[in-house]
């Protein structure tokens, strides 16, 4: 794969969508993971400075915010932290309540969801999310949260593609190699939750090929998720 090709054309793609939708730049999270990380490079590339980047710390790991920081002051884009941790903590106070770890969790990646359309309401942007096709396949992201987007530029690269792409663009090793999170809770891993490795996950989405336990466990989460990668449904038949 040419990745001076391919990020000359992710470059182009943003350009020609953000300026046929009326738009004047791009918003986006940033996480201090590799796929964030890539995407908010993409975009400086894109648009220069009509770009926002949003740290939007939850009840996170401190070292996410530093690494975000990072990738922001070495591309030279410009960013703003959002601390949500008080209305995370006021929206639990009027729901009921519940142990449900992943039911709380996913309340932060909506949170930022919200907050990113509202600075790009703010500002005439379109929001560009940082989904993989691996996440895609099988459904690790929040419906609504972290999958509600206007523009998805590496959402046909694996996990495993959008490593060498973030070395070509230079983004820092430390973050190119750290455990993929999605930060929802401390300690919380992305390959732990989905019971595989994307390293199995990107090769039987490239070949088609893996053990028989990982295909059945893909395959699983795949059907499992369908519905978070379609439009709400509505009813087949004409009403008469």
């Amino acid at each position: 794969m040419d990745m001076e090709k391919l990020c000359d054309k992710l470059v182009e793609w943003l350009k020609n969508y953000v300026k046929n939708a009326g738009a004047s730049g791009a918003v986006f999270g940033m996480s201090g993971g590799v796929d964030s990380s890539v995407v908010s490079v993409l975009c400086k590339k894109a648009f220069g400075d009509n770009v926002l980047g949003l740290i939007m710390p939850c009840h996170s790991d401190k070292n996410d915010e530093l690494d975000a920081k990072l990738v922001a002051e070495k591309f030279d884009i410009k960013y703003k932290v959002v601390t949500l941790d008080s209305v995370y903590d006021e929206f639990l106070k009027v729901v009921d309540e519940t142990e449900d770890k992943l039911v709380k969790a996913n309340i932060k990646p909506r949170l930022r969801m919200t907050t990113l359309y509202y600075y790009a309401g703010l500002n005439n942007y379109l929001v560009v999310g940082a989904e993989n096709k691996s996440e895609l396949v099988v459904g690790y992201f929040t419906k609504h949260g972290d999958s509600g987007a206007d523009l998805m530029p590496i959402a046909n690269l694996v996990k495993s593609q959008v490593r060498i792409l973030a070395s070509y663009l230079g983004i820092p090793q430390k973050i190119i190699d750290k455990a993929p999170s999605a930060g929802l809770w401390s300690g919380q891993t992305d390959e732990s939750e989905m019971g595989i490795t994307y390293e199995e996950l990107d090769n039987y989405i490239l070949t088609g090929k893996a053990d028989p336990k990982i295909k059945e466990r893909i395959e699983l989460l795949n059907k499992r998720s369908e519905h978070k990668r379609s439009l709400a449904k509505k009813p087949e038949f004409i009403l008469e």
